[in-house]
């Protein structure tokens, strides 16, 4: 390096240093309300960057999936049922959602597979009454007869193919035959 090149050393980096700036300054915040089927109306909060040009906020949110568990917006301590609602109309502040979908929690899928029996599972293409189209998995679980001394009680695969043929039957006759706010009730224990 030649003899006093570097004297911009000193000064530091060239241009101005860039401000920081909060970018929750940019936001506004919408009440997510769940669907009438539940008992809380209001599951929660949620930021969108306001109204720019044309750029508008209710924009931003049609279509955010929001997840709660079933305790959060229903009475009863069933927490580990997750439910899926889907942003579809923005009113004023209030975010007016439907019923997207519902799983289970890992922990508790992983509590009802045990050993020494057989796992079935199976899904329908199903299509409700107001032209909603789901699609519905089932998990069924081989049980112990009354008076079984063996330990294991695993089905054979005629068994399970015939199992599966019935679960997907009764599952496309129940949810066939109502309208999607039925079949959320249905998933909503008593």
């Amino acid at each position: 390096m030649a003899v006093g090149k570097n004297k911009r050393l000193s000064r530091g980096k060239k241009g101005s240093k860039k401000k920081i700036v909060d970018p929750f300054v940019k936001k506004e915040w919408y009440d997510v309300k769940a669907p009438i089927m539940f008992d809380t109306r209001v599951v929660g909060k949620t930021p969108v960057t306001k109204t720019t040009g044309k750029k508008l906020a209710s924009d931003g949110l049609k279509g955010r999936v929001v997840e709660c568990a079933l305790a959060d917006i229903h009475k009863g301590d069933t927490a580990f049922r997750k439910f899926k609602l889907i942003i579809e109309e923005v009113q004023g502040r209030d975010c007016l959602t439907n019923f997207h979908g519902m799983s289970l929690t890992t922990d508790k899928l992983r509590s009802l597979v045990k050993k020494w029996q057989t796992l079935i599972e199976a899904y329908v293409d199903v299509r409700t009454t107001d032209n909603y189209l789901l699609r519905v998995f089932v998990a069924g679980f081989t049980n112990r007869s009354q008076n079984q001394v063996k330990k294991c009680n695993y089905a054979q695969s005629s068994q399970i193919r015939t199992i599966r043929r019935k679960m997907v039957e009764v599952v496309h006759k129940e949810v066939s035959a109502g309208d999607l706010k039925e079949l959320v009730t249905k998933l909503i224990p008593d």
